[in-house]
């Protein structure tokens, strides 16, 4: 199985970090994200990798090369232009032909991507999004109104819950038919095969998982690197 792995971005939220260095090769203890993300998936039988790779390409493809030192084969498809997070995939419709791994470069999670692919084809899905819970605090009453605003409720404070994108996705081929050579996101293409009336599931992970794009998150996660890291692999 092949996965694709979305490392092209500027990292633009970590910045003064990203100004010469590509987010992905930001290290995580004592390796680079990137090279994280690649043992892992190597650890879960994916070893055949395209990283879709934009800014500061070169120094991605010098320090990843063949893939073979990892004991994987790594392909880069380049973008010339930005291309979005889904956009990427337009160019790949020649290597994308079975059932196949999408990702962002700078995602660190303990998921079982065996797991989440069998969830994907047991609901015969033509995409499947991992998702993950999180709450927001609003610290302010938050107030409802009808179309007469009329007050109709008033919450002081309240907690929301959502579940949002882990960054994280096991697709179909047919979903490279709905995706344009030009800047296109995940949200775009999820509501367009829902929109086309394709089966498009969730898989909710209720583990760890961290979306390295802010310095926060960047701390956070080189504090819990120790404790994290056995749990990463198979």
């Amino acid at each position: 199985m092949k996965a694709v792995i979305l490392a092209g971005g500027k990292g633009t939220r970590l910045r003064p970090y990203t100004a010469a260095f590509p987010k992905p090769l930001m290290p995580i203890g004592d390796k680079p994200i990137l090279e994280i993300i690649v043992r892992q998936l190597k650890s879960y039988g994916i070893d055949e990798i395209i990283m879709a790779v934009g800014h500061l390409a070169e120094l991605i493809m010098t320090f990843f090369g063949d893939g073979s030192k990892f004991g994987v084969k790594i392909k880069y498809s380049r973008e010339d232009k930005p291309l979005g997070t889904a956009g990427p995939l337009s160019l790949l419709k020649d290597e994308l032909k079975e059932t196949f791994l999408v990702m962002n470069g700078d995602v660190l999670s303990t998921i079982n991507y065996s797991d989440l692919i069998d969830y994907h084809k047991k609901n015969r899905a033509i995409a499947t999004v991992a998702l993950n819970r999180r709450s927001v605090y609003i610290d302010f009453g938050v107030v409802k109104i009808d179309e007469k605003k009329t007050i109709v409720n008033y919450i002081e404070k309240p907690t929301l819950n959502y579940l949002v994108s882990m960054g994280i996705y096991v697709f179909e081929p047919e979903i490279l038919e709905y995706i344009p050579n030009k800047k296109y996101d995940f949200p775009d293409l999820v509501k367009t095969l829902i929109s086309n009336g394709k089966n498009v599931k969730g898989y909710i992970y209720e583990g760890y998982w961290l979306d390295i794009g802010r310095p926060e998150d960047y701390e956070k996660a080189n504090a819990e690197i120790d404790t994290i890291y056995p749990k990463l692999f198979r």
